[in-house]
């Protein structure tokens, strides 16, 4: 099939930018990333992966295969944007850094963040770099922001503006097929905020991952967090995108974030899911279809939003 072209463009685009693996000091061994160099004088950002076992491409094996990261990532090359994208430490290429990639908080996720800022600018030659975080990584950037050393400023993607216990009720809530197993997720939530460790054991089955002992600490550091906390204190630039059929975190979660700083830019993306992409269809399986397809780019609102203000702010 013959491409139109403004596709042939950003293909020929793509051809001349090889991805290149990068790593960055992690505390037992290296973090590893992906490295898409847009040339010289582009803007350059970290792209923080967000909850779970999600690999540097924004797939994760709890079903997820969408390639989020990997296609913004080249859709901002197509708009002059270096990125690198990352493993969280003790996971995939990761993996060496730590022993357990359980035991973690947003603090280590942070100072990893800024490990990388530096690999970014001694790799590139940026005077600074942006920081995009996606869902939890969005609050992860937040927390490296706090601390400005070698950063542009901070992108937030369907990244929460509500403490993160209060995200995972609605959307427990929002699945009518949880409606059996609510009432315990619901007190283990609550659990977890005031500090106490839950009895996984006693959970029903389908709870038991979610609540998993090994990964109730690093639970309990991240529901201990006020994003819109962290918006308010921010020094740098923010620009907040958030998708308007995202059914993970809301178009509100981002409208608190941008109202907490009061210097902050708003983009809320038509028809476009947490996993970025324009939905096709209605209702909650077309949505979900968003997160299994690779084949879908991200939507040009999203790139461009991202790619114009990290230029309009050099």
């Amino acid at each position: 099939m013959a491409l139109g072209g403004q596709e042939m463009i950003g293909l020929s685009i793509l051809t001349a930018l090889a991805a290149t693996t990068l790593t960055a000091p992690g505390p037992r061994g290296p973090l590893e990333g992906t490295l898409i160099d847009a040339g010289k004088h582009a803007p350059v950002a970290i792209i923080i992966p967000g909850s779970g076992p999600t690999d540097r491409d924004g797939n994760n094996p709890m079903g997820v295969t969408a390639a989020s990261y990997r296609l913004l990532a080249e859709a901002l090359a197509q708009r002059g944007v270096s990125t690198i994208r990352t493993d969280k430490r003790g996971m995939f290429g990761s993996k060496a850094a730590i022993p357990d990639a359980n035991k973690v908080t947003i603090a280590d996720y942070a100072a990893d963040a800024h490990a990388w800022a530096k690999v970014a600018r001694r790799a590139t030659g940026a005077r600074c770099v942006w920081l995009i975080g996606h869902s939890e990584g969005g609050l992860i950037a937040l927390k490296a922001g706090q601390n400005t050393d070698d950063l542009c400023g901070i992108v937030t993607v369907a990244g929460p503006g509500r403490r993160l216990g209060t995200v995972m009720r609605q959307q427990l809530q929002a699945n009518p097929a949880n409606a059996p197993i609510l009432t315990p997720a619901l007190h283990a939530i609550d659990e977890l905020e005031a500090g106490r460790l839950v009895d996984a054991a006693a959970l029903p089955a389908p709870l038991q991952p979610l609540f998993n002992p090994s990964i109730q600490p690093f639970v309990m550091d991240l529901f201990s967090y006020t994003p819109t906390a962290l918006a308010t204190s921010l020094k740098l630039p923010l620009l907040v995108v958030n998708g308007d059929q995202d059914i993970q975190v809301t178009v509100d979660d981002a409208r608190a974030l941008a109202t907490a700083q009061p210097k902050a830019t708003l983009v809320v993306a038509k028809g476009v899911t947490h996993t970025l992409k324009i939905v096709d269809g209605e209702g909650r399986a077309a949505n979900l279809a968003t997160y299994a397809d690779a084949s879908k780019p991200v939507s040009p609102v999203v790139a461009d939003a991202i790619a114009s203000f990290l230029k309009a702010k050099r």
